[in-house]
C-alpha cells in the first residue's frame, strides 16, 4: 500500500484510470462486485451507485467538491455501500441506472448517481450535485427509507418495472415492407430538426450525432434532393471551422456548449473521432471537398500521435481538464501567439479570431475560422498558397508550444468496440485516400483485437489495460468489431476477415439474441444478471448496437447468401419501423438499413489480377450501396463461383443474385450501375 496517501480505497486494485481517480479519496468506494453487494445486503445499507468517466469535467468537480470532503466521507460511509462505476468498462450498469434517473427527473448525464436498496433496485437519483445538496439528499432519502419503508419498497419496484420495460420491444406480426416513400417521410420529418445556418439540429449544447449524416448523405445519393446534402456540409464546415475542432492539433471534442460549435466541451473521445473521419471520409468521397481530406488527415494524426498504444490498440480519451482547469491545454491569449509567431501573428490571430480581450473568458480565445481560406486570401491581399503555408507553420510552432504544458489526462484504456468504430474509420480513410498506412494501421488493429481481446471460442473481452484483457464482452464489442472486420474485407478483399465476421456473429447470436423478439441483449447470456436486462435500440452518439448488429447480419447475409441473416436483419427493422421512421436522427443507422432494404443494394465482383487497381477505382466514388467483393482468383464466396476469366480482370453488377454481363472498366460498372 502506498504510504503517501491518507486514505486508500478497494479502487486502488482497479485498472480504470477513472476508478484510480478515486481510489485516495476519504469515501470508502467498492468497485461493482460481490464484495460491495454482498455487504449491503449483510449490513442492511442503501447503496450508492456513482457513474462516470474519465475524461468527465463534472466529475472531477463532484469529487473535488464532495468526494475529497472527510466530512462529506464519514456520512457516506457510515450509512452506505459506496460503489463506483466506469461507465465505459461497464455501460450495463450505467444503462440501468441511467434509465432509473431518466424516469425519476427527465433527464440524466454524468456524473450519475442513483442511490438503491441493499438489492440494487433503485429509489433515488440524479446526475451533478453540489456538496450541500448532495449531503442535504443522501440524508433524506435515508430517512425516507427508515421511516417509510413500504413506501420505499412501492417505489424500488415501480423504477425496477419501469427499468425493465424501457425500450422493450414486442416482436412485430407483420414483415417489413419499405420503399423509398418511407425514406422521404423520414426525411420531411427530419429536416425541421435541422440547423441550416450553424449545422446540426436547432439547439444547444450541439453533438456531432455522425450516423445521422451517414444516413443523410446516403439518402442524397438515392435522392439527389439537395436539402439533404446541404445539412451534412453546412454541419461539417461549420463543425471544421469551429473551436469543437482541435485547429492546432486535430481532432473533435465530445460537443459544443453552445448554437455555434464555438466553445467546446473540452473532452476528446476515441468514439466521436472514429466516426467523425468516417463522416469526413464519406463526404468527401461524395463531394471531392479538399477540406473534408485535410480533416480527416489531421483527426488521423491526431489519433496516432495521441491515442494509440505501442501494441495497436487505441485509448479512450483524453480529459477535459488540465490543472485543474476545463479546456486550460487548448486555449491562448493573444500575447502568447504574438510571441510565439512574431511577425506572423496578426494574419493568424485574424485568421483565428483571437482578440485581445479573449473571445471566450478570462481573457482567452478558442481558435476558430468564421471564413473560407479563398475569401480571408482575398480579403487579407495574400494568395491562398502563401496563406496555407504560413497556417501550415503556425500550426507546427503552436503545436510544439502547446506540448511543453502540462497535458490532459489521459484514459488509457483500450475498449473493444471503440477499437472496432477507430478500425473501421482507418479503413473507410484508406478505401478513399489510397494511404497504405492507413491500411497497415487497420491491419495492426485487427490483430491487436484478435489476439488480445478475442478467445479461441470467439468470446470478446470488452477491455484490455496493463497487459491484460478483462470484463466479458457486451453487444457493442461485436456489432462494431464485426462492422469493421466486414470493412477490412472490403479493402482488401482478404476473405479471412469475412470469416471472423460470420464467427463472432454466430457466437453474439447464441448468447445475445433473444428468439421471442428477434432482437438482441446488450449483456450475455453468460453475465451475471443485473436488475433488468436491457436491450439498446435508439442511436445516439453512438449507433445502437442492435442497429449495427442488423446491418452487419444484412450485409453477411448477402456475401454468403444467408437468407437467414437476412430474414433476421428486417425482422429486427420491422419491430422499429414506426419509431425508425418518426424520430430521425436517433433511429438513423436503422434508416440505412431502411435504405437498403427500399433500394435493393448491388453486389459488385471483381475477379482477375487487376482487381485490387479496379477496387481502387470504385472507392474514389461514393457507393453506400455497393457491397464489393472479389480477388485475384474466385475465393469462396458463392458470388465469386465461375467469374474467373483467363488473363482478364472482369467485373459482374449483380442484384439478387443475378448478374448483368461482364465487363472489364470501371467506367461500363458504374454504368450498369446507374452512376454518372
Amino acid at each position: 500500500m502506498p504510504t503517501q496517501h491518507k486514505f486508500t480505497n478497494s479502487l486502488f486494485f482497479e485498472s480504470s484510470p477513472y476508478l484510480l481517480q478515486h481510489a485516495h479519496n476519504p469515501v470508502n468506494w467498492y468497485p461493482w462486485g460481490n464484495e460491495a453487494l454482498e455487504k449491503a445486503r449483510n449490513e442492511n445499507k442503501l447503496i450508492i451507485i456513482s457513474v462516470g468517466y474519465a475524461a468527465c469535467h463534472w466529475c472531477h468537480v463532484m469529487e473535488h467538491e464532495s468526494f475529497e470532503s472527510e466530512e462529506v466521507a464519514q456520512f457516506m460511509n457510515e450509512h452506505f455501500v459506496c460503489i463506483k462505476v466506469d461507465r465505459e468498462e461497464r455501460p450495463d450498469i450505467d444503462q440501468v441506472y441511467m434509465n432509473a434517473v431518466q424516469l425519476l427527473t427527465g433527464q440524466g448525464g454524468w456524473p450519475l448517481n442513483c442511490i438503491a436498496l441493499p438489492d440494487g433496485r433503485p429509489i433515488y437519483g440524479g446526475t451533478y450535485f453540489p456538496k450541500g445538496q448532495w449531503v442535504n439528499m443522501l440524508s433524506q432519502v435515508r430517512q425516507f427509507a427508515l421511516q417509510s419503508p413500504e413506501k420505499a419498497e412501492n417505489q424500488a419496484k415501480l423504477l425496477t418495472e419501469g427499468v425493465q420495460t424501457t425500450e422493450k420491444i414486442y416482436a412485430s406480426p407483420n414483415a417489413t415492407d419499405v420503399g423509398m416513400d418511407d425514406l422521404h417521410e423520414i426525411f420531411a420529418n427530419w429536416k425541421h430538426d435541422i440547423d441550416y445556418v450553424e449545422g446540426g439540429q436547432t439547439r444547444a449544447p450541439k453533438f456531432p450525432l455522425p450516423v445521422g449524416y451517414q444516413f443523410l448523405l446516403h439518402y442524397y445519393y438515392l435522392t439527389k434532393n439537395e436539402d439533404a446534402l446541404k445539412a451534412v456540409t453546412i454541419t461539417l464546415d461549420k463543425m471544421a471551422n469551429g473551436g469543437i475542432y482541435d485547429q492546432v492539433g486535430g481532432g473533435f471534442s465530445r460537443y459544443s456548449t453552445d448554437a455555434y460549435w464555438k466553445v467546446p466541451h473540452f473532452e476528446k473521445m476515441l468514439y466521436d473521432n472514429a466516426q467523425l473521419i468516417s463522416l469526413y471520409t464519406a463526404a468527401y468521397q461524395q463531394t471531392k471537398n479538399p477540406y473534408y481530406k485535410t480533416i480527416v488527415t489531421e483527426a488521423l494524426e491526431f489519433i496516432e500521435r495521441e491515442l494509440t498504444s505501442g501494441e495497436g490498440g487505441f485509448y479512450a480519451s483524453l480529459d477535459a481538464d488540465s490543472e485543474g482547469v476545463e479546456g486550460k491545454f487548448y486555449i491562448w491569449t493573444k500575447a502568447e501567439l504574438q510571441q510565439l509567431l512574431g511577425d506572423k501573428a496578426d494574419l493568424i490571430t485574424k485568421y483565428y479570431n483571437v482578440t485581445e480581450s479573449g473571445n471566450w473568458e478570462h481573457g482567452q480565445n478558442i481558435l476558430l475560422r468564421k471564413s473560407a481560406d479563398a475569401d480571408f486570401a482575398a480579403k487579407n491581399n495574400i494568395s491562398e498558397n502563401e496563406l496555407a503555408e504560413q497556417i501550415t507553420q503556425a500550426k507546427k510552432l503552436l503545436l510544439a508550444a502547446r506540448g511543453k504544458r502540462i497535458r490532459p489526462g489521459l484514459d488509457d484504456k483500450i475498449l473493444t468496440s471503440w477499437n472496432g468504430l477507430m478500425l473501421k474509420g482507418y479503413v473507410d480513410a484508406y478505401r478513399a485516400f489510397d494511404d497504405t498506412k492507413y491500411l497497415e494501421v487497420a491491419l495492426r488493429n485487427a490483430e491487436f483485437i484478435n489476439t488480445k481481446l478475442k478467445s479461441a471460442d470467439n468470446r470478446l473481452n470488452r477491455n484490455y489495460k496493463n497487459g491484460k484483457a478483462t470484463i466479458n464482452a457486451f453487444l457493442d464489442d461485436y456489432a462494431f468489431t464485426i462492422q469493421a472486420f466486414i470493412a477490412l474485407y472490403q479493402a482488401t478483399f482478404d476473405e479471412k476477415w469475412l470469416r471472423k465476421a460470420q464467427q463472432l456473429t454466430a457466437y453474439s447470436i447464441a448468447h445475445f439474441y433473444d428468439t421471442q423478439s428477434g432482437m438482441f441483449f446488450y449483456t450475455s447470456d453468460v453475465d451475471a444478471a443485473l436488475i433488468a436486462r436491457k436491450m439498446e435500440m435508439s442511436d445516439n452518439v453512438i449507433p445502437s448496437s442492435n442497429s449495427e448488429m442488423a446491418k452487419n447480419l444484412f450485409l453477411l447475409g448477402h456475401y454468403f447468401y444467408n437468407d437467414e441473416y437476412l430474414d433476421m436483419a428486417k425482422r429486427m427493422l420491422g419491430n422499429v419501423e414506426q419509431q425508425a421512421a418518426q424520430q430521425g436522427i436517433y433511429y438513423a443507422n436503422w434508416d440505412i438499413l431502411m435504405a437498403w432494404i427500399a433500394k435493393e443494394p448491388a453486389e459488385v465482383a471483381i475477379v482477375g489480377a487487376d482487381y485490387e487497381a479496379k477496387r481502387r477505382e470504385f472507392d474514389t466514388h461514393y457507393l453506400p450501396d455497393v457491397f464489393l467483393s472479389g480477388g485475384k482468383t474466385e475465393g469462396n464466396l458463392e458470388l465469386l463461383k465461375g467469374k474467373l476469366v483467363a488473363e482478364k480482370t472482369t467485373m459482374y453488377v449483380c442484384k439478387n443474385k443475378t448478374c448483368q454481363k461482364p465487363v472489364s472498366e470501371v467506367n461500363e460498372a458504374l454504368i450498369q450501375l446507374n452512376i454518372e
